[in-house]
Protein backbone atom coordinates (compact mmCIF):
# COMPACT_ATOMS: atom_id res chain seq x y z
CA UNK A 1 0.00 0.00 0.00
CA UNK A 2 1.09 3.58 -0.64
CA UNK A 3 1.51 6.21 2.09
CA UNK A 4 -1.70 7.92 0.95
CA UNK A 5 -3.63 4.64 1.19
CA UNK A 6 -2.37 4.05 4.75
CA UNK A 7 -3.40 7.62 5.62
CA UNK A 8 -6.91 7.05 4.22
CA UNK A 9 -7.15 3.82 6.21
CA UNK A 10 -6.12 5.73 9.33
CA UNK A 11 -8.77 8.38 8.69
CA UNK A 12 -11.46 5.70 8.42
CA UNK A 13 -10.30 4.08 11.68
CA UNK A 14 -10.24 7.45 13.44
CA UNK A 15 -13.81 8.19 12.37
CA UNK A 16 -14.87 4.75 13.61
CA UNK A 17 -13.27 5.41 17.00
CA UNK A 18 -10.59 2.72 16.56
CA UNK A 19 -7.72 4.91 17.70
CA UNK A 20 -5.08 2.17 17.96
CA UNK A 21 -5.73 1.09 14.36
CA UNK A 22 -5.63 4.74 13.24
CA UNK A 23 -2.28 5.27 14.98
CA UNK A 24 -0.87 2.10 13.40
CA UNK A 25 -2.01 3.15 9.90
CA UNK A 26 -0.62 6.68 10.23
CA UNK A 27 2.68 5.24 11.48
CA UNK A 28 2.98 3.11 8.32
CA UNK A 29 2.22 6.18 6.20
CA UNK A 30 4.98 8.10 8.01
CA UNK A 31 7.46 5.24 7.51
CA UNK A 32 6.83 5.44 3.75
CA UNK A 33 6.86 9.26 3.54
CA UNK A 34 8.30 11.05 6.61
CA UNK A 35 8.28 14.37 4.71
CA UNK A 36 4.47 14.66 4.77
CA UNK A 37 3.41 16.90 7.67
CA UNK A 38 -0.26 15.87 7.38
CA UNK A 39 0.56 12.31 8.50
CA UNK A 40 2.13 13.58 11.75
CA UNK A 41 -0.85 15.90 12.30
CA UNK A 42 -3.34 13.06 11.87
CA UNK A 43 -1.42 10.75 14.20
CA UNK A 44 -1.28 13.56 16.78
CA UNK A 45 -5.09 13.79 16.63
CA UNK A 46 -5.37 10.01 17.04
CA UNK A 47 -3.04 10.00 20.07
CA UNK A 48 -5.01 12.83 21.68
CA UNK A 49 -8.29 10.98 21.07
CA UNK A 50 -6.63 7.93 22.65
CA UNK A 51 -5.87 10.03 25.76
CA UNK A 52 -2.12 10.10 25.10
CA UNK A 53 -1.34 13.81 25.13
CA UNK A 54 2.44 13.34 25.39
CA UNK A 55 2.60 11.40 22.12
CA UNK A 56 0.14 13.85 20.56
CA UNK A 57 2.49 16.69 21.50
CA UNK A 58 5.53 14.89 20.04
CA UNK A 59 3.75 14.35 16.70
CA UNK A 60 2.49 17.94 16.63
CA UNK A 61 6.06 19.19 17.07
CA UNK A 62 7.22 16.85 14.27
CA UNK A 63 4.46 18.25 12.05
CA UNK A 64 5.63 21.82 12.73
CA UNK A 65 9.25 20.82 12.10
CA UNK A 66 8.32 19.46 8.64
CA UNK A 67 6.05 22.41 7.75
CA UNK A 68 6.31 25.45 10.02
CA UNK A 69 3.70 27.43 8.09
CA UNK A 70 0.78 25.03 8.50
CA UNK A 71 -1.80 26.38 10.95
CA UNK A 72 -3.17 22.99 11.96
CA UNK A 73 0.22 21.87 13.27
CA UNK A 74 0.16 24.66 15.86
CA UNK A 75 -3.47 23.85 16.65
CA UNK A 76 -2.47 20.22 17.34
CA UNK A 77 0.37 21.36 19.60
CA UNK A 78 -1.90 23.76 21.47
CA UNK A 79 -4.57 21.08 21.98
CA UNK A 80 -2.02 18.59 23.35
CA UNK A 81 -0.54 21.15 25.76
CA UNK A 82 -4.07 22.17 26.81
CA UNK A 83 -4.82 18.53 27.62
CA UNK A 84 -1.63 18.39 29.70
CA UNK A 85 -2.79 21.57 31.53
CA UNK A 86 0.34 23.41 30.39
CA UNK A 87 -1.76 26.47 29.66
CA UNK A 88 1.05 29.02 29.20
CA UNK A 89 2.77 26.83 26.59
CA UNK A 90 -0.55 26.03 24.92
CA UNK A 91 -1.40 29.72 24.57
CA UNK A 92 2.07 30.37 23.16
CA UNK A 93 1.58 27.58 20.57
CA UNK A 94 -1.72 29.09 19.42
CA UNK A 95 -0.16 32.58 19.29
CA UNK A 96 2.74 31.29 17.17
CA UNK A 97 0.20 29.74 14.83
CA UNK A 98 -1.70 33.01 14.56
CA UNK A 99 1.53 34.77 13.61
CA UNK A 100 1.81 32.49 10.56
CA UNK A 101 -1.95 32.37 9.87
CA UNK A 102 -3.62 35.54 11.22
CA UNK A 103 -7.36 35.16 11.74
CA UNK A 104 -7.39 31.34 11.61
CA UNK A 105 -10.68 30.37 13.28
CA UNK A 106 -9.45 27.08 14.81
CA UNK A 107 -6.39 28.71 16.35
CA UNK A 108 -8.53 31.57 17.64
CA UNK A 109 -11.03 29.27 19.32
CA UNK A 110 -8.24 27.15 20.76
CA UNK A 111 -6.51 30.17 22.23
CA UNK A 112 -9.74 31.43 23.81
CA UNK A 113 -10.43 28.01 25.34
CA UNK A 114 -6.93 27.88 26.81
CA UNK A 115 -7.19 31.37 28.26
CA UNK A 116 -10.55 30.51 29.84
CA UNK A 117 -9.16 27.28 31.27
CA UNK A 118 -6.15 29.17 32.62
CA UNK A 119 -8.41 31.74 34.30
CA UNK A 120 -10.66 29.00 35.70
CA UNK A 121 -7.66 27.21 37.20
CA UNK A 122 -6.78 30.36 39.14
CA UNK A 123 -10.35 31.31 40.16
CA UNK A 124 -11.72 30.50 43.68
CA UNK A 125 -14.23 27.67 44.01
CA UNK A 126 -17.93 28.44 43.47
CA UNK A 127 -19.46 30.06 46.56
CA UNK A 128 -16.09 31.27 47.87
CA UNK A 129 -16.39 35.05 47.64
CA UNK A 130 -13.16 35.91 49.37
CA UNK A 131 -11.24 38.50 47.32
CA UNK A 132 -14.01 38.95 44.75
CA UNK A 133 -15.19 42.30 45.98
CA UNK A 134 -11.86 43.96 45.21
CA UNK A 135 -11.75 42.87 41.53
CA UNK A 136 -12.05 45.58 38.86
CA UNK A 137 -13.97 44.26 35.79
CA UNK A 138 -12.42 46.89 33.50
CA UNK A 139 -8.88 46.11 34.68
CA UNK A 140 -9.56 42.40 34.20
CA UNK A 141 -10.86 43.01 30.67
CA UNK A 142 -7.69 44.84 29.62
CA UNK A 143 -5.35 42.28 31.22
CA UNK A 144 -2.00 40.99 29.94
CA UNK A 145 -3.67 38.46 27.62
CA UNK A 146 -5.81 41.09 25.89
CA UNK A 147 -3.76 41.35 22.66
CA UNK A 148 -3.60 37.57 22.25
CA UNK A 149 -7.37 37.25 22.68
CA UNK A 150 -8.04 39.97 20.12
CA UNK A 151 -5.52 38.58 17.61
CA UNK A 152 -7.32 35.26 17.81
CA UNK A 153 -10.62 36.84 16.73
CA UNK A 154 -10.72 37.39 12.92
CA UNK A 155 -12.97 40.47 13.06
CA UNK A 156 -10.46 42.35 15.24
CA UNK A 157 -7.41 41.67 13.04
CA UNK A 158 -8.05 44.81 10.89
CA UNK A 159 -8.40 46.90 14.08
CA UNK A 160 -4.99 45.75 15.30
CA UNK A 161 -3.47 46.86 12.00
CA UNK A 162 -4.27 50.48 13.02
CA UNK A 163 -1.36 51.81 15.15
CA UNK A 164 -3.51 54.56 16.71
CA UNK A 165 -6.09 51.99 17.86
CA UNK A 166 -3.38 49.75 19.34
CA UNK A 167 -1.99 52.81 21.18
CA UNK A 168 -5.43 53.38 22.75
CA UNK A 169 -5.59 49.77 23.91
CA UNK A 170 -2.14 49.98 25.49
CA UNK A 171 -3.17 53.19 27.25
CA UNK A 172 -6.19 51.39 28.70
CA UNK A 173 -3.98 48.50 29.78
CA UNK A 174 -1.80 50.90 31.74
CA UNK A 175 -4.71 52.82 33.25
CA UNK A 176 -8.27 51.46 32.79
CA UNK A 177 -9.62 54.70 34.27
CA UNK A 178 -8.94 56.33 30.88
CA UNK A 179 -11.95 54.44 29.51
CA UNK A 180 -14.11 57.59 29.44
CA UNK A 181 -11.66 59.28 27.07
CA UNK A 182 -12.22 56.66 24.35
CA UNK A 183 -15.94 55.92 24.53
CA UNK A 184 -16.49 57.91 21.33
CA UNK A 185 -14.63 55.21 19.35
CA UNK A 186 -17.19 52.44 18.63
CA UNK A 187 -14.33 49.98 18.10
CA UNK A 188 -13.23 50.42 21.72
CA UNK A 189 -16.75 49.65 22.93
CA UNK A 190 -16.94 46.59 20.65
CA UNK A 191 -13.59 45.30 21.93
CA UNK A 192 -14.55 46.05 25.55
CA UNK A 193 -17.78 44.09 25.17
CA UNK A 194 -15.91 41.17 23.63
CA UNK A 195 -13.33 41.14 26.43
CA UNK A 196 -16.13 41.16 29.02
CA UNK A 197 -18.01 38.45 27.16
CA UNK A 198 -21.17 40.56 26.59
CA UNK A 199 -22.86 42.41 23.74
CA UNK A 200 -22.80 46.11 24.66
CA UNK A 201 -24.88 47.01 21.60
CA UNK A 202 -27.89 45.27 23.13
CA UNK A 203 -27.53 47.32 26.32
CA UNK A 204 -27.54 50.81 24.86
CA UNK A 205 -30.26 53.29 25.92
CA UNK A 206 -31.93 53.01 22.54
CA UNK A 207 -32.35 49.24 22.97
CA UNK A 208 -35.11 49.45 25.55
CA UNK A 209 -33.35 50.51 28.76
CA UNK A 210 -31.64 53.58 30.17
CA UNK A 211 -27.91 54.06 30.49
CA UNK A 212 -27.84 53.45 34.22
CA UNK A 213 -29.51 50.06 33.89
CA UNK A 214 -27.05 49.14 31.21
CA UNK A 215 -24.02 50.00 33.34
CA UNK A 216 -25.54 48.17 36.31
CA UNK A 217 -25.89 45.10 34.13
CA UNK A 218 -22.25 45.38 33.12
CA UNK A 219 -21.15 45.50 36.74
CA UNK A 220 -23.21 42.42 37.60
CA UNK A 221 -21.70 40.28 34.83
CA UNK A 222 -18.39 38.63 35.84
CA UNK A 223 -15.41 38.55 33.47
CA UNK A 224 -13.94 35.33 32.15
CA UNK A 225 -11.31 35.39 34.91
CA UNK A 226 -13.98 35.86 37.62
CA UNK A 227 -16.41 33.17 36.51
CA UNK A 228 -16.33 29.78 38.19
CA UNK A 229 -15.16 26.77 36.14
CA UNK A 230 -18.72 25.37 36.25
CA UNK A 231 -20.16 28.63 34.90
CA UNK A 232 -17.58 28.69 32.12
CA UNK A 233 -18.38 25.11 31.13
CA UNK A 234 -22.08 25.95 30.95
CA UNK A 235 -21.36 29.07 28.93
CA UNK A 236 -19.19 27.36 26.30
CA UNK A 237 -22.00 26.33 23.90
CA UNK A 238 -23.43 29.84 24.03
CA UNK A 239 -19.98 31.35 23.49
CA UNK A 240 -19.38 29.07 20.49
CA UNK A 241 -22.71 30.16 19.01
CA UNK A 242 -21.76 33.77 19.63
CA UNK A 243 -18.41 33.23 17.88
CA UNK A 244 -20.10 31.66 14.87
CA UNK A 245 -22.63 34.47 14.74
CA UNK A 246 -19.92 37.10 15.02
CA UNK A 247 -18.36 35.83 11.79
CA UNK A 248 -21.61 36.68 10.00
CA UNK A 249 -21.97 40.15 11.55
CA UNK A 250 -21.24 43.09 9.33
CA UNK A 251 -18.74 45.85 9.99
CA UNK A 252 -20.52 48.47 12.16
CA UNK A 253 -19.49 51.15 9.64
CA UNK A 254 -20.82 49.13 6.67
CA UNK A 255 -23.29 50.95 4.43
CA UNK A 256 -26.54 49.38 3.23
CA UNK A 257 -25.10 49.00 -0.25
CA UNK A 258 -22.00 47.26 1.12
CA UNK A 259 -24.10 44.98 3.32
CA UNK A 260 -26.29 44.09 0.36
CA UNK A 261 -23.24 43.38 -1.81
CA UNK A 262 -21.70 41.21 0.92
CA UNK A 263 -24.87 39.15 1.29
CA UNK A 264 -25.16 38.75 -2.48
CA UNK A 265 -21.53 37.68 -2.71
CA UNK A 266 -22.07 35.07 -0.01
CA UNK A 267 -25.18 33.75 -1.75
CA UNK A 268 -23.36 33.65 -5.10
CA UNK A 269 -20.47 31.70 -3.58
CA UNK A 270 -22.88 29.12 -2.17
CA UNK A 271 -24.65 28.85 -5.53
CA UNK A 272 -21.27 28.49 -7.27
CA UNK A 273 -20.42 25.46 -5.14
CA UNK A 274 -23.77 23.91 -6.06
CA UNK A 275 -23.00 24.48 -9.75
CA UNK A 276 -19.54 22.95 -9.29
CA UNK A 277 -21.04 19.86 -7.66
CA UNK A 278 -23.39 19.49 -10.60
CA UNK A 279 -20.43 19.85 -12.97
CA UNK A 280 -18.52 17.14 -11.10
CA UNK A 281 -21.44 14.75 -11.46
CA UNK A 282 -21.68 15.47 -15.19
CA UNK A 283 -17.90 15.04 -15.53
CA UNK A 284 -18.07 11.63 -13.84
CA UNK A 285 -20.84 10.67 -16.27
CA UNK A 286 -18.60 11.74 -19.21
CA UNK A 287 -21.14 14.41 -20.17
CA UNK A 288 -18.42 16.94 -20.91
CA UNK A 289 -20.38 19.69 -22.77
CA UNK A 290 -22.88 20.09 -19.93
CA UNK A 291 -20.10 19.82 -17.33
CA UNK A 292 -18.38 22.79 -19.01
CA UNK A 293 -21.62 24.77 -18.81
CA UNK A 294 -22.02 23.98 -15.11
CA UNK A 295 -18.44 25.04 -14.35
CA UNK A 296 -18.91 28.21 -16.43
CA UNK A 297 -21.96 29.01 -14.30
CA UNK A 298 -19.88 28.51 -11.13
CA UNK A 299 -17.20 30.88 -12.48
CA UNK A 300 -19.83 33.49 -13.34
CA UNK A 301 -21.17 33.31 -9.78
CA UNK A 302 -17.73 33.34 -8.10
CA UNK A 303 -14.83 34.47 -10.27
CA UNK A 304 -12.36 34.38 -7.34
CA UNK A 305 -12.24 30.59 -6.98
CA UNK A 306 -9.52 29.08 -9.18
CA UNK A 307 -10.77 25.51 -8.63
CA UNK A 308 -13.68 26.09 -11.03
CA UNK A 309 -11.21 26.98 -13.79
CA UNK A 310 -9.18 23.87 -13.01
CA UNK A 311 -12.37 21.82 -13.32
CA UNK A 312 -12.91 23.21 -16.82
CA UNK A 313 -9.27 22.46 -17.66
CA UNK A 314 -9.83 18.84 -16.60
CA UNK A 315 -12.76 18.61 -19.03
CA UNK A 316 -10.67 20.03 -21.88
CA UNK A 317 -7.96 17.48 -21.07
CA UNK A 318 -10.45 14.60 -21.32
CA UNK A 319 -11.68 16.03 -24.63
CA UNK A 320 -8.06 16.07 -25.86
CA UNK A 321 -8.27 19.86 -26.30
CA UNK A 322 -4.84 20.29 -24.75
CA UNK A 323 -4.22 23.89 -25.81
CA UNK A 324 -7.54 24.93 -24.25
CA UNK A 325 -6.59 22.98 -21.12
CA UNK A 326 -3.28 24.85 -20.79
CA UNK A 327 -4.95 28.23 -21.42
CA UNK A 328 -7.56 27.56 -18.72
CA UNK A 329 -4.85 26.45 -16.27
CA UNK A 330 -2.97 29.70 -16.89
CA UNK A 331 -6.18 31.61 -16.18
CA UNK A 332 -6.55 29.60 -12.97
CA UNK A 333 -3.01 30.52 -11.87
CA UNK A 334 -3.76 34.21 -12.46
CA UNK A 335 -7.00 34.03 -10.46
CA UNK A 336 -5.29 32.03 -7.72
CA UNK A 337 -2.43 34.48 -7.29
CA UNK A 338 -4.81 37.44 -7.29
CA UNK A 339 -6.91 35.83 -4.55
CA UNK A 340 -4.09 34.30 -2.47
CA UNK A 341 -4.88 30.69 -3.30
CA UNK A 342 -2.84 27.94 -1.66
CA UNK A 343 0.50 26.83 -3.10
CA UNK A 344 -0.87 23.31 -3.59
CA UNK A 345 -3.71 24.58 -5.81
CA UNK A 346 -1.38 26.62 -8.00
CA UNK A 347 1.03 23.68 -8.16
CA UNK A 348 -1.86 21.49 -9.32
CA UNK A 349 -2.53 23.91 -12.19
CA UNK A 350 1.09 23.72 -13.36
CA UNK A 351 1.06 19.92 -13.10
CA UNK A 352 -2.03 19.77 -15.30
CA UNK A 353 -0.35 22.05 -17.86
CA UNK A 354 2.60 19.65 -17.84
CA UNK A 355 0.40 16.65 -18.59
CA UNK A 356 -1.31 18.49 -21.44
CA UNK A 357 2.07 19.55 -22.90
CA UNK A 358 3.33 15.98 -22.65
CA UNK A 359 0.27 14.71 -24.54
CA UNK A 360 1.01 17.30 -27.24
CA UNK A 361 4.53 15.88 -27.54
CA UNK A 362 6.29 18.90 -26.03
CA UNK A 363 8.14 17.10 -23.24
CA UNK A 364 10.62 19.94 -22.62
CA UNK A 365 7.75 22.34 -21.91
CA UNK A 366 6.13 19.70 -19.70
CA UNK A 367 9.34 19.49 -17.64
CA UNK A 368 9.36 23.28 -17.29
CA UNK A 369 5.75 23.29 -16.01
CA UNK A 370 6.51 20.49 -13.55
CA UNK A 371 9.49 22.42 -12.22
CA UNK A 372 7.15 25.40 -11.71
CA UNK A 373 4.77 23.09 -9.84
CA UNK A 374 7.62 21.91 -7.59
CA UNK A 375 8.43 25.53 -6.75
CA UNK A 376 4.86 25.94 -5.51
CA UNK A 377 4.49 22.62 -3.68
CA UNK A 378 7.04 19.79 -3.85
CA UNK A 379 5.62 16.31 -4.46
CA UNK A 380 7.38 13.00 -5.11
CA UNK A 381 4.97 12.27 -7.97
CA UNK A 382 6.07 15.41 -9.84
CA UNK A 383 9.73 14.58 -9.17
CA UNK A 384 9.21 11.11 -10.65
CA UNK A 385 7.49 12.57 -13.72
CA UNK A 386 10.33 15.06 -14.25
CA UNK A 387 12.95 12.29 -14.23
CA UNK A 388 10.87 10.11 -16.56
CA UNK A 389 10.36 12.95 -19.04
CA UNK A 390 14.03 13.96 -18.91
CA UNK A 391 15.02 10.38 -19.79
CA UNK A 392 12.53 10.33 -22.67
CA UNK A 393 13.85 13.68 -23.95
CA UNK A 394 17.42 12.35 -23.92
CA UNK A 395 16.37 9.18 -25.77
CA UNK A 396 14.47 11.18 -28.39
CA UNK A 397 17.42 13.54 -28.86
CA UNK A 398 19.76 10.56 -29.30
CA UNK A 399 17.40 8.97 -31.81
CA UNK A 400 17.20 12.19 -33.85
CA UNK A 401 21.01 12.37 -33.88
CA UNK A 402 21.40 8.99 -35.58
CA UNK A 403 22.93 9.25 -39.08
CA UNK A 404 24.87 6.18 -40.34
CA UNK A 405 26.59 8.14 -43.13
CA UNK A 406 27.97 10.74 -40.71
CA UNK A 407 28.91 7.90 -38.35
CA UNK A 408 31.08 6.33 -41.07
CA UNK A 409 32.75 9.69 -41.73
CA UNK A 410 33.52 10.10 -38.01
CA UNK A 411 34.92 6.55 -37.85
CA UNK A 412 37.27 7.26 -40.80
CA UNK A 413 38.49 10.45 -39.11
CA UNK A 414 39.05 8.44 -35.94
CA UNK A 415 41.13 5.87 -37.82
CA UNK A 416 43.35 8.65 -39.21
CA UNK A 417 43.90 10.10 -35.74
CA UNK A 418 44.60 6.61 -34.33
CA UNK A 419 47.27 5.93 -36.97
CA UNK A 420 48.81 9.33 -36.18
CA UNK A 421 49.00 8.44 -32.48
CA UNK A 422 46.48 11.16 -31.52
CA UNK A 423 44.61 8.96 -29.08
CA UNK A 424 42.41 11.66 -27.48
CA UNK A 425 41.26 12.95 -30.89
CA UNK A 426 40.64 9.39 -32.05
CA UNK A 427 38.48 8.73 -28.97
CA UNK A 428 36.44 11.86 -29.67
CA UNK A 429 35.78 10.80 -33.28
CA UNK A 430 34.90 7.21 -32.32
CA UNK A 431 32.48 8.51 -29.67
CA UNK A 432 30.86 10.67 -32.35
CA UNK A 433 30.55 7.60 -34.58
CA UNK A 434 28.88 5.67 -31.74
CA UNK A 435 26.36 8.50 -31.17
CA UNK A 436 25.59 8.68 -34.88
CA UNK A 437 25.14 4.89 -35.17
CA UNK A 438 24.78 3.30 -31.70
CA UNK A 439 23.97 -0.17 -33.12
CA UNK A 440 27.33 -0.61 -34.89
CA UNK A 441 29.55 -2.95 -32.85
CA UNK A 442 32.73 -2.13 -34.85
CA UNK A 443 32.70 1.53 -33.79
CA UNK A 444 32.61 0.52 -30.12
CA UNK A 445 35.49 -1.90 -30.66
CA UNK A 446 37.54 0.89 -32.25
CA UNK A 447 36.70 3.09 -29.28
CA UNK A 448 37.92 0.34 -26.93
CA UNK A 449 41.25 0.17 -28.78
CA UNK A 450 41.78 3.94 -28.43
CA UNK A 451 40.80 3.93 -24.74
CA UNK A 452 43.26 1.11 -24.08
CA UNK A 453 46.04 3.23 -25.62
CA UNK A 454 45.58 5.89 -22.91
CA UNK A 455 45.40 3.24 -20.17
CA UNK A 456 41.68 3.57 -19.44
CA UNK A 457 41.18 -0.19 -19.34
CA UNK A 458 37.87 -0.18 -17.46
CA UNK A 459 36.23 2.08 -20.06
CA UNK A 460 37.85 0.08 -22.87
CA UNK A 461 36.52 -3.18 -21.45
CA UNK A 462 33.03 -1.65 -21.07
CA UNK A 463 33.13 -0.61 -24.76
CA UNK A 464 34.01 -4.19 -25.76
CA UNK A 465 31.19 -5.61 -23.64
CA UNK A 466 28.73 -3.19 -25.29
CA UNK A 467 29.99 -4.26 -28.73
CA UNK A 468 29.40 -7.91 -27.79
CA UNK A 469 25.89 -7.08 -26.55
CA UNK A 470 25.20 -5.78 -30.05
CA UNK A 471 26.92 -8.73 -31.78
CA UNK A 472 27.95 -11.74 -29.68
CA UNK A 473 29.70 -13.30 -32.72
CA UNK A 474 32.01 -10.34 -33.31
CA UNK A 475 35.35 -12.15 -32.88
CA UNK A 476 37.48 -8.98 -32.93
CA UNK A 477 35.59 -7.73 -29.86
CA UNK A 478 36.27 -11.02 -28.02
CA UNK A 479 39.96 -10.75 -28.90
CA UNK A 480 40.12 -7.09 -27.85
CA UNK A 481 38.36 -7.87 -24.57
CA UNK A 482 40.85 -10.67 -23.92
CA UNK A 483 43.79 -8.34 -24.64
CA UNK A 484 42.47 -5.73 -22.20
CA UNK A 485 41.92 -8.36 -19.49
CA UNK A 486 45.44 -9.67 -20.13
CA UNK A 487 46.89 -6.20 -19.49
CA UNK A 488 44.78 -5.96 -16.32
CA UNK A 489 46.31 -9.30 -15.15
CA UNK A 490 42.85 -10.87 -15.17
CA UNK A 491 44.27 -13.94 -16.88
CA UNK A 492 41.35 -16.21 -16.03
CA UNK A 493 38.96 -13.76 -17.72
CA UNK A 494 41.27 -13.22 -20.68
CA UNK A 495 41.45 -16.97 -21.23
CA UNK A 496 37.64 -17.19 -21.20
CA UNK A 497 37.31 -14.30 -23.69
CA UNK A 498 39.80 -15.80 -26.14
CA UNK A 499 38.08 -19.19 -25.89
CA UNK A 500 34.68 -17.57 -26.56
CA UNK A 501 36.14 -16.05 -29.73
CA UNK A 502 37.40 -19.47 -30.80
CA UNK A 503 33.93 -20.97 -30.43
CA UNK A 504 32.80 -18.50 -33.10
CA UNK A 505 35.90 -18.77 -35.33
CA UNK A 506 38.08 -21.77 -34.31
CA UNK A 507 41.17 -20.68 -36.24
CA UNK A 508 41.13 -16.98 -35.46
CA UNK A 509 44.78 -16.00 -35.12
CA UNK A 510 44.17 -13.25 -32.55
CA UNK A 511 42.32 -15.59 -30.19
CA UNK A 512 44.71 -18.52 -30.76
CA UNK A 513 47.68 -16.28 -29.94
CA UNK A 514 45.77 -14.90 -26.95
CA UNK A 515 45.17 -18.35 -25.45
CA UNK A 516 48.85 -19.24 -25.95
CA UNK A 517 50.32 -16.13 -24.32
CA UNK A 518 47.82 -16.23 -21.46
CA UNK A 519 48.54 -19.89 -20.71
CA UNK A 520 52.28 -19.15 -20.67
CA UNK A 521 51.73 -16.26 -18.29
CA UNK A 522 49.63 -18.42 -15.95
CA UNK A 523 52.28 -21.16 -15.91
CA UNK A 524 55.04 -18.62 -15.30
CA UNK A 525 53.16 -17.37 -12.27
CA UNK A 526 52.48 -20.80 -10.77
CA UNK A 527 53.97 -21.07 -7.29
CA UNK A 528 54.63 -17.30 -7.13
CA UNK A 529 52.48 -14.87 -5.18
CA UNK A 530 51.23 -11.88 -7.21
CA UNK A 531 49.31 -9.60 -4.82
CA UNK A 532 48.07 -7.22 -7.55
CA UNK A 533 46.77 -10.06 -9.67
CA UNK A 534 45.18 -11.79 -6.67
CA UNK A 535 43.52 -8.52 -5.58
CA UNK A 536 41.95 -8.14 -9.04
CA UNK A 537 40.73 -11.70 -8.88
CA UNK A 538 39.22 -11.39 -5.40
CA UNK A 539 37.07 -8.51 -6.65
CA UNK A 540 35.61 -10.77 -9.35
CA UNK A 541 32.12 -12.08 -8.34
CA UNK A 542 32.78 -15.34 -10.22
CA UNK A 543 35.96 -16.02 -8.20
CA UNK A 544 34.15 -15.08 -4.99
CA UNK A 545 31.39 -17.57 -5.80
CA UNK A 546 33.89 -20.36 -6.47
CA UNK A 547 35.71 -19.68 -3.19
CA UNK A 548 32.48 -19.77 -1.20
CA UNK A 549 31.59 -23.21 -2.60
CA UNK A 550 32.11 -25.61 0.37
CA UNK A 551 33.10 -28.50 -1.94
CA UNK A 552 35.81 -26.36 -3.58
CA UNK A 553 37.09 -25.28 -0.16
CA UNK A 554 37.33 -28.94 0.88
CA UNK A 555 39.31 -29.81 -2.25
CA UNK A 556 41.70 -26.91 -1.59
CA UNK A 557 42.23 -28.19 1.95
CA UNK A 558 42.79 -31.71 0.58
CA UNK A 559 45.68 -30.41 -1.55
CA UNK A 560 47.51 -29.78 1.74
CA UNK A 561 46.16 -32.56 3.96
CA UNK A 562 45.04 -35.33 1.59
CA UNK A 563 46.55 -34.93 -1.93
CA UNK A 564 45.13 -38.25 -3.15
CA UNK A 565 41.56 -37.12 -2.44
CA UNK A 566 42.30 -33.80 -4.14
CA UNK A 567 43.58 -35.53 -7.28
CA UNK A 568 40.52 -37.77 -7.24
CA UNK A 569 38.26 -34.70 -7.07
CA UNK A 570 40.02 -33.21 -10.10
CA UNK A 571 38.69 -36.12 -12.12
CA UNK A 572 35.38 -34.25 -12.11
CA UNK A 573 35.42 -31.90 -15.15
CA UNK A 574 33.40 -29.21 -13.41
CA UNK A 575 35.66 -29.22 -10.35
CA UNK A 576 38.76 -29.23 -12.58
CA UNK A 577 37.48 -26.12 -14.41
CA UNK A 578 36.92 -24.29 -11.12
CA UNK A 579 40.38 -25.09 -9.76
CA UNK A 580 42.00 -24.14 -13.09
CA UNK A 581 40.18 -20.80 -12.94
CA UNK A 582 41.51 -20.14 -9.44
CA UNK A 583 45.01 -20.97 -10.63
CA UNK A 584 44.63 -18.73 -13.68
CA UNK A 585 43.38 -15.91 -11.46
CA UNK A 586 46.45 -16.22 -9.22
CA UNK A 587 44.39 -17.02 -6.15
CA UNK A 588 45.81 -20.55 -5.91
CA UNK A 589 49.52 -21.24 -6.52
CA UNK A 590 50.59 -24.63 -7.84
CA UNK A 591 54.11 -25.80 -7.07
Amino acid sequence: MSAQEWKDKGNAALKAGDFEEAISSYTKAIDLDPSNHVFFSNRSAAHLSNDNAEQALADAESCIKVNGSWAKGFARKGAALHKLKRYEEAAKAYEEGLETSPGDAALGRGLQDVLKAKSASKAPAAGGMGGMGGNNPIANAFGSDMMARLAAEPKFVPYLADPSFVAKLKMLQQDPNNMQMHLSDPRIMEVFGFLLGIDLKGMSAGAGGDETDGHDQMRDIPTASQASPQAQAEAKPAEKEQEEESEEKADPDESEEEASARKKRKADQAAALVAKKKGNELYSAKNFPEALEAYAQAIELDSTNMSFLLNRAAVFFEQKEYEACIAECKNAVGVGRANRAGFADIGKAYARMAKASSRMGDKSQAISYLEDAQMEMYTKENERLIKTLQLEVRKEAAAKYVDPEKALEAKERGNEQFRAGQWALAISEYEEAVKRDPTNAAYRNNLAAALAKIGDFNAAKAACEKALELDSKYVKAWAKKGDIEFFMKEYHKALDSYKMGLTVEPNNSLCVDGVRKTTVKINEGSGKADSERAAHAMADPEIQMILTDPVVRQVLNDFKDNPKEAQKALGNADMRAKIDKLVAAGVVQVA
